[in-house]
């Protein structure tokens, strides 16, 4: 990277922080395995006035899950488990209410299309017996059949711990630590709270809390089996290790965890999100982005925002971690990412096409969609132009398609589904299904 990007990134980086009012965030490249950037932004404790530095730790919420993911592709490629393995195969006790269980494999449950919708969470479970117990009795209705529908269920995702542990004969974070973490030198990563206490150079988690939004310390969230999906803390440094193995050919200074051959399969499009846009295996790939690949995940927790990704075809590696939740950190992600391609760092794909959508169409669209882990999205007309209310806000919408509206501001889509053209059944939300429930 020339100094003049890096002067450019680090005002984008600043000039985004005061926008959104983010305490402490920190960005890390690389390439070919070899840092080109790494740097701490603001602070970690807004009472300390203690720095962010590269080593500074923050959670990393649902790029956990591309862990999990790496950790089902070394066992399949160990010849001990498949992909095509139905769930029950290893977990017998696993029974649905709301489906067959028996017709969901190992796959679907990577790449979030089991047909079981967000669930109301229950972190106090912390053993996955208990879960598997839950999922027997929730009541719930279907999406629809494996492989139809994309979307988030993290009560399904952590299934792949309790696959883990019943291979492996070791519990789940064990497993994850001594054939991930610790492999890859990730010295400042854990999925143990009682580690992150013992650390220094921590972040503080923060959020906007209460009618005026003001700045509020947040706890960790405990998670329990979650865990699978979202429990690691780690910093930017740790997770360039971690990315070397995506374009090192599953290799990190010549030895090999998980070789090349079983690690692609997670970035290849199995599910589209957008018209560019596919979901793999715990990783989302824009196919072609300047003639390149971009594949990545972000996450967000109670004050978390992160995002991490590569570009297979050029090495470059690119980590965002913030203490703040909620905000648009992808911004950063892709800005970081333009720098070490050499393009202006305002470069984004391009806008979804403007649409001219009629009365009829928006009345199949109005209503009120939600789901049982807490989305919640009611969309109406306010003369003539959509409008989603998100959590008590307020976002303007217009039109991409008759089944696609998008958020002006973010250019976030919302896609609507049908059967047999009635009004609209169903919404996806970012990664969650919202069922129509008005």
């Amino acid at each position: 990277m020339e100094r003049l990007q890096t002067t450019e990134l680090a005002h984008y980086i600043e000039t985004f922080m005061e926008e959104h009012s983010v305490p402490g965030l920190a960005v890390a490249l690389s390439l070919h395995g070899q840092t080109i950037y790494a740097k701490g932004f603001g602070v970690r404790d807004l009472d300390t006035k203690e720095p962010v530095t590269p080593e500074t730790v923050f959670g990393i919420a649902s790029v956990t899950k591309s862990f999990t993911a790496a950790a089902i592709m070394q066992l399949v490629h160990e010849g001990k488990l498949s992909l095509d393995d139905p769930v029950n195969k290893y977990l017998p006790s696993f029974r649905l209410t709301g489906c067959d269980a028996g017709k969901i494999q190992i796959r679907h449950l990577l790449s979030h299309t089991s047909g079981v919708p967000p669930l109301l969470r229950k972190e106090e479970l912390i053993q996955f017996h208990e879960h598997l117990d839950y999922l027997a009795h929730v009541e719930f209705a279907a999406l629809g059949e494996p492989g139809q529908y994309f979307s988030y269920a993290n009560d399904m995702f952590l299934l792949l711990g309790a696959i883990i542990e019943r291979v492996t004969g070791r519990l789940y974070r064990r497993y994850m630590t001594e054939r991930l973490l610790e492999p890859l030198g990730m010295h400042r990563s854990t999925f143990s709270l009682e580690e992150v206490a013992r650390l220094s150079n921590v972040s503080t988690p923060y959020a906007r809390r209460g009618a005026n939004q003001q700045m509020t310390k947040v706890a960790w969230p405990t998670l329990g089996n979650y865990e699978v999906g979202g429990g690691i803390r780690s910093s930017v440094e740790d997770l360039l290790a971690y990315g070397s193995l995506y374009v090192g050919g599953g290799r990190d200074q010549q030895q090999e965890i998980v070789p090349a051959k079983g690690l692609a399969p997670m970035w290849q499009p199995v599910h589209r999100l957008t018209k560019d846009a596919w979901y793999g295996y715990a990783l989302k790939t824009t196919t072609d982005y300047a003639g390149v690949t971009l594949v990545e995940h972000g996450g967000g927790q109670p004050g978390v925002s992160s995002n991490f990704g590569f570009v297979p075809e050029k090495g470059v590696v690119c980590v965002v971690l913030s203490n703040m939740e909620n905000v648009p950190i992808r911004k950063v992600w892709l800005a970081a990412v333009n720098a070490a391609l050499g393009l202006p760092l305002a470069h984004k794909e391009p806008d979804a096409p403007l649409y001219q959508i009629d009365g009829e169409e928006l009345d199949k669209l109005v209503g009120t969609y939600a789901c049982a882990e807490g989305g919640h999205l009611r969309l109406f007309v306010r003369e003539g132009v959509p409008v989603a209310d998100v959590a008590g806000t307020e976002f303007a919408l217009r039109a991409a398609a008759s089944d696609t509206l998008i958020f002006t501001d973010s250019e976030l889509p919302l896609r609507f589904f049908f059967k047999a053209d009635r009004r609209a059944w169903a919404v996806l939300l970012g990664m969650r299904m919202l069922q129509r429930v008005e």
